[in-house]
């Protein structure tokens, strides 16, 4: 099969279409023929190796755990192993790879236990392809916030692939949502539903308006101190970014001397969270925001735009047409 593979860290063109062995399901695991994948966060850090630490998980001088990226699928199962019962072939399905990663291939083994769902019926497998890592990112997030009817959240970056299910599932819950963006995405913030928007550069969302219950940084850019400040009294501040040391000593500190807290690390998908966003996404509350295609073997090209860091929504790989 062919699989999109990086020898050495580096810039985009480590990224290489090579041919390799198609895997074989075990007893426990399913065999997704592969449609589309993306060009997420995750993928491009851990081929740059960035942070450094990155390179405990992957190998210190070059990559030996991942060698094929790619952190969320859409597909149809091709096989499953005898002790399989939940899928069966045919099934159209949505999967976060976690950190096996292997998305950027013609086909990927992934246990049935994992976390992969049945595609939502009502769009595309490029457009599944862009939900797993973003979406449940948003939701998880979210309910550590505790959000609920009323209240009051602030979105930055409300155009990325995390901001904008941040917009969207917030105002499912009832929120007031202000959304933080560039001049050229305030029309999709609005469109995803933010009450208000905030053109970053423009104007400082520390200037005016209301405390916050909930302020949700999905793209590491946001003043930590302004943040706080601008929170209500048992407010939260979320933090989905790669983690480093002073925001981490800062957040217990805020967490331990007021009610206001600081909520940040890692997180992992479920299969229980994919089928609640099928269902989301099948009664027209969610919809994704893709920016670019690329084929499958444009991979270097996808990363390259993607790293840039101006993307709205998300950068997809087409493997298949489907």
């Amino acid at each position: 099969m062919k699989a999109i593979v990086y020898e050495r860290y580096g810039p985009p063109d480590v990224l290489q279409l090579q041919e390799v062995r198609k895997p074989e399901p075990k007893n426990d695991e399913i065999l997704i023929k592969v449609y589309a994948a993306t060009a997420a966060a995750g993928d491009w850090r851990l081929r740059k190796a960035d942070p450094f630490l990155a390179r405990l998980f992957n190998g210190l001088r070059r990559p030996k755990r991942v060698r094929i990226l790619g952190f969320e699928l859409a597909g149809v199962v091709e096989s499953t192993g005898g002790g399989v019962t939940r899928y069966k072939p045919g099934d159209a399905v949505f999967a976060a790879c976690g950190m096996g990663f292997g998305a950027y291939a013609e086909y990927k083994c992934m246990p049935e236990s994992s976390s992969v769902a049945l595609k939502p019926a009502n769009i595309t497998f490029e457009e599944a392809a862009a939900v797993p890592v973003g979406a449940c990112t948003a939701l998880h997030f979210l309910r550590k916030g505790n959000i609920r009817r009323g209240s009051r959240v602030l979105v930055y970056g409300a155009s990325g692939s995390v901001g904008t299910y941040a917009v969207q599932l917030a105002k499912h819950f009832g929120a007031e949502v202000t959304g933080v963006c560039s001049t050229s995405n305030l029309t999709l913030a609005r469109s995803l539903g933010a009450d208000r928007v905030i053109d970053y550069t423009k104007e400082k969302f520390e200037d005016n308006g209301p405390a916050y219950d909930i302020i949700f940084d999905t793209v590491g850019k946001s003043p930590f101190k302004v943040c706080v400040k601008r929170l209500t009294r048992n407010g939260f501040y979320l933090r989905a970014v790669h983690v480093s040391p002073l925001p981490i000593i800062r957040g217990i500190w805020t967490n331990l001397t007021s009610g206001k807290k600081v909520i940040g690390g890692s997180m992992m998908e479920s299969a229980e969270d994919l089928t609640y966003l099928k269902e989301l996404i099948e009664a027209g509350v969610l919809r994704t925001v893709i920016d670019h295609r690329y084929p499958l073997e444009q991979a270097a090209e996808a990363h390259r735009y993607a790293e840039q860091g101006h993307k709205k929504g998300n950068v997809v790989l087409t493997i298949r047409q489907g």
